[in-house]
């Protein structure tokens, strides 16, 4: 097990990232074809339905520079708004070491050990216990965490957060994941629209034919009969490549955090306590499924993009030797009360290092030394 997880796990990703690429410009490519299927069944009802579906490639052949432009230009706004998007939808905004002393003091820590860039630190006002990364470049990344998780975790279990988002970036689970949420963005967008110009727009028929189903002949109506079947297929598939994410991730980013705190009982104690607390209300499915978890239940785990909160800590008590103290019924008010006794004090800065931190001494997590390289 490296830093942040199997190297194996890494280029996986990067060869997914890529397949989805090129899986979003086929799904764009079976959406206007199935555009075409449906402007040629309107404009000429009475034609066959092969000569529909003859004209409907052609029009496809006509069209794919003008969609692939279209759909690249929509990769570069996504690639450059997305976090912006993401942020006006959760209300996520940055903070400094000024305004989170103790919350950036334990990121910078975590990247600092590790030599790696420390990405955006950023805050979203509610009282849901979650954090989420979000990022497509070393410019971008950012780590989101709710004033909920903040105000109920100790140190040493916001670090073990921290450090699980951390090892998402590193592992590229980050890049994937934005990038299955722009695929299934624009096309459950486009399946909307042709379903909007199906069902309320009227269904008229054009050239050659009067309004009315009844100047339908059989062409036409199999040519909508395969464009919808078509749209529906697009838009299943969209969904099936947010589904397909291997939930294996969120094992290694806890088996990286692990690696990177030393404390596998903080990372249990943070799981058990963000259980059935992390549902943020009024964000879309896309934003929850990058979060540390997005609880499911009954019918709908078989869709899930996390593991369970007891899968995963049965994993970390056997593959880490961490202690699992159960479900956590009641959390305790919000003044950082439940820090335990040797759970060590606030970090005061990057230098310093906790007293009596558990799993700590020797080793990665020494000393460290050398110039201020987190941001102010």
């Amino acid at each position: 097990m490296a830093a942040y997880g199997l190297y194996t796990h890494i280029r996986s990703n990067r060869r997914r990232s890529v397949a989805l690429l090129i899986g979003l410009f086929f799904l764009v490519y079976l959406m206007t074809f199935a555009g075409a299927l449906i402007a040629e069944a309107f404009l000429d009802g009475r034609a066959s339905f092969e000569t529909i579906v003859a004209r409907a490639w052609g029009d496809l052949l006509g069209s794919a520079p003008f969609v692939t432009l279209g759909t690249a230009i929509w990769i570069a706004i996504a690639y450059r708004f997305h976090q912006s998007m993401i942020d006006a939808l959760t209300g996520g905004h940055e903070v400094t070491r000024r305004e989170q002393p103790r919350l950036y003091n334990l990121l910078e820590n975590l990247c600092i050990s590790r030599g790696i860039p420390i990405p955006k630190l950023k805050v979203m006002d509610s009282a849901a216990l979650n954090a989420f990364a979000t990022g497509l470049n070393q410019k971008q990344y950012s780590i989101t965490v709710t004033s909920g998780l903040v105000d109920h975790l100790n140190d040493a279990e916001l670090e073990a957060v921290l450090a699980h988002e951390l090892t998402h970036i590193r592992n590229g689970d980050v890049r994937m994941m934005v990038i299955a949420v722009i695929i299934a963005g624009v096309v459950s967008f486009a399946a909307e629209i042709f379903f909007r110009m199906m069902f309320h727009g009227g269904m008229r028929m054009g050239r050659g034919g009067s309004s009315g189903s009844s100047d339908r002949k059989g062409g036409a109506g199999a040519a909508i009969l395969l464009a919808i079947v078509l749209i529906a297929v697009a838009w299943f598939l969209s969904l099936v490549i947010r589904f397909a994410l291997s939930r294996s991730r969120e094992f290694l980013a806890d088996a990286g955090a692990v690696e990177l705190t030393k404390n596998p009982d903080a990372m249990i104690t943070a799981l058990r306590k963000i259980e059935n607390r992390g549902e943020l209300d009024g964000v879309t499915s896309a934003v929850m499924e990058m979060c540390v978890d997005n609880p499911r239940a009954g019918f709908a785990d078989m869709f899930a993009t996390h593991p369970s909160i007891d899968s995963r800590v049965d994993a970390l008590v056997r593959m880490a030797g961490g202690r699992d103290p159960g479900p956590i019924a009641a959390l305790p008010e919000p003044d950082h009360a439940d820090a335990p006794a040797d759970a060590g004090e606030p970090w005061p800065g990057p230098w310093s290092e906790p007293r009596n931190a558990p799993g700590r001494g020797d080793g990665p997590w020494g000393p460290v030394g050398g110039p201020n390289l987190g941001r102010d």
